[in-house]
Formats: C-alpha cells, structure tokens, sequence
C-alpha cells in the first residue's frame, strides 16, 4: 500500500538537495496511500459529515510545513510519520464532530470501523478460513467476505487497528512495532492475539447461521 521505501529515500535526498520538485513528488506518490489510510479508519456517521479529500489535504499541508524538522531529525521512516499525522488528524476530526453531533454519532467507534477494503479483506478471509470453516460456508467470496466484515466488526478497537495495519495497509510486524511503540515481540504477540479472536468470531457466526438453517 505504501510507496517503495527505496525511492521514498531518494526523493528525501533530493528534498535535501533543496529541488523543488523532489518535495512535490513525494507528497504526490504518498497521496492515495495516506487516502486509503483514512478510508480504512472512518465511520460511516462521519463520513458524511467530512470529506476524506479534505483531510489528506490537511495531513499533506502539514506535512510539508513540518518536513524540514522531520529531516534533520528523522526519528521514523517517512511513510511512518506522515501516517501518524494522519491518524492524528482523524481522531480530531471525530472528537470535533462527536462533541458537535454527539446525539446522532454516540454509538459510533471512531478509528473501529470494519476494513472494507474489499480485495484485502478477501485475501485475509481466506487465509483465515482455510481449515476453519465448513465447505458450506465458503460456498461464495461474496458470503465469506460479509461474514468476515462482520466477524472483525466485533472486535475490540485495538485488534482491528493491528489487523487493518498489518493486512490493508501492508505494513511489516517491525513497522507495526516502531509505530505502536512496542518491541517487535510485542507486536508479534498482539497480531497473533488478534487473529486468533477473529477466528472465534468468524467460528460463532458460522454456527450462528448453520443454526439458523
């Protein structure tokens, strides 16, 4: 999902280098993933009220104001820090929209909603399936891939952050680690819990509906 970090660091040179263009370019290759970032995270309720558009504007803006201290102290790699930015942005824009439409918004989970990245969450269904769910079930992608979003969709804020993280966003366990501020272990550990859970859920809702029948 994220650009090659390969040529992240040759347009950062440049960027060095004072040539203008480097500075443009990289904002413009880091564009859809930073959107998709975004769309991942936000809630239904809130899309409706803010436009994704906007907020990748802001989180670039900021980003270029912020770029030079971010070079001469680069404590992250680049797509890790602009990400942040992003995040941070998001959760603002839900607290300010919450607190404006708290009656219409108080059952929403900002930064919870479901992946619905539907070629990924495809891709983790079936890996996830295999060997846990009956032939029955996998009949069709179409019905995996809605059981799947409702399996993820219960659980807890901080497993879907990890899976999103690490499935739809495509992000190694070593930068998982460096942005959750764990060890690599640690993130390890808490990938694994999560998968496990989502298994669990993805088991109760095929007994639910095999029940059902």
């Amino acid at each position: 999902m994220w650009p090659r970090s390969e040529d992240t660091e040759e347009l950062l040179a440049g960027v060095r280098r004072g040539e203008d263009h480097a500075r443009d370019k990289l904002f413009d290759r880091h564009r859809n993933a930073v959107r998709r970032m975004i769309d991942l995270r936000m809630d239904r309720v809130l899309e409706r009220r803010v436009d994704a558009s906007d907020i990748v504007q802001d989180v670039l803006i900021e980003a270029n104001r912020r770029l030079t201290d971010y070079l001469a102290n680069p404590v992250m790699p680049f797509h890790l820090w602009l990400r942040q930015m992003a995040k941070d942005r998001l959760i603002d824009a839900h607290r300010r929209h919450r607190v404006a439409a708290r009656r219409s918004m108080d059952r929403e989970q900002p930064l919870a909603a479901a992946p619905r990245d539907n070629q990924s969450t495809v891709d983790l269904a079936g890996q996830i399936s295999d060997d846990q769910m009956t032939p029955a079930a996998a009949a069709t992608w179409r019905e995996l891939q809605r059981r799947f979003q409702e399996a993820c969709g219960r659980l807890d804020p901080q497993d879907q952050e990890i899976i999103m993280m690490r499935h739809f966003e495509k992000l190694s366990n070593s930068e998982v680690a460096q942005a959750l501020e764990l060890s690599p272990q640690a993130a390890s550990m808490r990938h694994l819990r999560a998968m496990r859970r989502l298994r669990v859920h993805l088991a109760d809702e095929e007994q639910h509906l095999d029940g059902g029948d």
